[in-house]
């Protein structure tokens, strides 16, 4: 309710409010206000120009009536979602060549959390993300996939072999998710569903070892099945 307040509040002045008056007109301690404040300009909902807010152009995606959101952007809100409610490093993979680019990353907040950098690439066998969209691809692309690329170990745990992918990747389409555990950094673990589109992409959760248990992976997994689903469609 604060956060809706602040906004009507500011959009409603012509001029930009400065955080004090915002504090004394709802009664907002000044340390909650200022994360408040905070967040909002992260997310461009709010503008800061010196000690003044404005409305920000985050305000336009809240208009959109005959247009869907452009997919990044749905991406995007979509996985703060996600990494808000699970507090671990989600990320938005899309396939380039026979390597997998992170084109966006949603960091934990926690201390001891996976790390990856928007731009990153890696190699498709290693980690969930890739092994999503290989398993989904049809037979004849799999058979490029296999004469084209030499399958690095990168640790003892990594896939390499033909036969023990396509075993991996029978798996994942019963289930419907990617498991990748310590194939692409030992103590880590990552979770992958599939977007279906043109250019193919997944949806991912990484995390520490120490924090993976059943639960997690029957939470993550229902998540982003859901999530793939709508960003698909």
């Amino acid at each position: 309710m604060r956060t809706l307040d602040i906004i009507e509040f500011v959009v409603a002045s012509r001029d930009g409010i400065v955080a004090q008056e915002i504090s004394d007109t709802f009664g907002i301690p000044a340390s909650s206000l200022s994360y408040l404040l905070a967040t909002l300009v992260e997310r461009e909902y709010l503008a800061r120009q010196g000690r003044k807010y404005l409305p920000g152009p985050g305000l336009e995606r809240l208009t959109l009536r005959d247009t869907a959101l452009p997919f990044e952007m749905a991406a995007k809100t979509l996985l703060r979602s996600l990494r808000a409610e699970l507090n671990e490093t989600c990320s938005l993979m899309v396939m380039d060549g026979w390597e997998i680019e992170a084109r966006i990353t949603e960091p934990s907040e926690q201390a001891l959390r996976y790390a990856i950098s928007v731009g990153q690439r890696k190699p498709m066998h290693s980690l969930a993300s890739g092994k999503a969209i290989l398993a989904s691809l049809p037979e004849d692309k799999l058979r490029q996939y296999f004469s084209e690329t030499t399958r690095e170990k990168i640790t003892p745990s990594t896939l390499t072999g033909e036969a023990d992918l396509r075993a991996e990747f029978a798996a994942i389409r019963e289930r419907g998710f990617a498991l990748a555990r310590n194939e692409d950094q030992l103590g880590v673990i990552g979770l992958a569903c599939v977007v279906k589109r043109a250019q193919l992409s997944a949806i991912a959760v990484a995390l520490p070892a120490v924090r993976f248990d059943a639960d997690f992976e029957r939470l993550a997994a229902s998540r982003l099945l859901q999530l793939a689903a709508q960003l698909g469609s």
